[in-house]
């Protein structure tokens, strides 16, 4: 579909203004990004009479086969921050591309992929889930192997609870959201002959969390390998980050998992290649603590509200995309292993994560 502008009456721009910045943030940034981009509006959802786009932009290589990158963010409305802090990436990105030939030379070799606002209507109306009631991260037809915990895992009981996870069967039952979502992942990043992706949430937990796959089982995922040698370059170069680095199973299993769903469909179709999707999960529950009002807030339970708390976020992850980008275009100190090394690594790993189901 056609590149932003997107027309809408002036009366629904103002609403969108007032109850959703960050579209119109994003749209006002995809005017800057015009031909030094691909962008694409990938479907339209709609409520109460308007209109919402979901954007799609490409940065850097023409080369599909390119290593990759996708930063994802919005997928539950009410995460308001995951998309903040996407958009803070590609605002830097914009203005780097500008000035740094060392950049933009990284770019010719790469692949840059952003969805920013997966959601639009789940910000809009300030709630978890789409305008359907569905929780687009239960929304695949992926079962968990182990029983989730009652409702968060994902449930069928009625979408006026959290986590409805829709009556999806299969791919064409998917919301359009959600479907909007794995083509493109499947368009712009399975081709790849290696990618990474970052979904970015909030709402649980104390700290930072980088998590892998599975969110359906606590057995150990296909290519442990790498992802537990892309921690380690991780942790060398930068001793004293400050992410928890783990299976997201370590804390809760779903169903539905759209990242499970796209791991697993990339694996059947090219066993060769490498595509491992990341989530990182903002840890919410410091900034309550720090500002305890914030509960009497719709969005405080899952976003920083103080103005000089939100700049610190939106700065804070800028470290972890530039590594996850040079990853992709360096991978052999994680992807080209020793045997003695490889068996240590997962030795290890296993140790730490997989001891009980062995």
């Amino acid at each position: 579909m056609s590149a932003p502008p997107f027309h809408r009456e002036p009366s629904f721009q103002k609403l969108i203004q007032r109850r959703l910045p960050e579209l119109e943030t994003l749209e006002r940034l995809l005017r800057s990004f015009q031909g030094k981009a691909h962008i694409n509006i990938e479907t339209t959802v709609s409520h109460g009479g308007m209109e919402f786009p979901l954007y799609s932009v490409v940065v850097g290589s023409e080369d599909k086969t390119a290593t990759t990158l996708g930063i994802f963010g919005g997928v539950h409305g009410i995460e308001r921050i995951g998309s903040q802090v996407a958009i803070a990436w590609m605002q830097t990105i914009l203005e780097v591309m500008s000035w740094d030939e060392t950049f933009r030379e990284r770019l010719k070799h790469s692949r840059l992929v952003f969805m920013p606002i997966v959601n639009p209507i789940g910000m809009f109306l300030t709630r978890r889930s789409n305008g359907n009631g569905v929780d687009l991260m239960r929304n695949s037809p992926v079962i968990a192997e182990e029983d989730p915990g009652f409702l968060i895992g994902g449930h069928r009981i009625s979408n006026l609870l959290p986590f409805y996870r829709g009556e999806v069967r299969d791919e064409a039952t998917m919301e359009p959201e959600a479907r909007a979502l794995c083509t493109v992942v499947e368009r712009e990043l399975f081709p790849s002959r290696l990618s990474l992706s970052i979904d970015l949430h909030s709402g649980f937990g104390s700290v930072d969390r980088l998590w892998f796959p599975y969110a359906k089982s606590r057995k150990a995922p296909p290519n442990l390998l790498e992802i537990v040698a892309l921690k380690r370059v991780f942790d060398r170069s930068y001793p004293n980050h400050f992410y928890r680095i783990e299976p997201q199973a370590a804390q809760y299993t779903t169903h539905g998992d759209l990242w499970d769903w796209l791991f697993d469909r990339k694996l059947s179709r090219s066993p060769g290649e490498l595509y491992i999707p990341w989530t990182l999960e903002l840890g919410s529950w410091i900034w309550l603590k720090k500002n305890p009002r914030q509960l009497f807030s719709s969005l405080g339970a899952f976003n920083p509200v103080q103005p000089h708390r939100i700049q610190r976020i939106l700065r804070r992850h800028l470290t972890l995309f530039d590594f996850m980008h040079r990853a992709v275009i360096s991978p052999e100190p994680w992807t080209k292993l020793e045997d003695t090394d490889r068996a240590q690594l997962l030795r290890r790993a296993n140790d730490q994560w997989y001891k009980n189901e062995r």
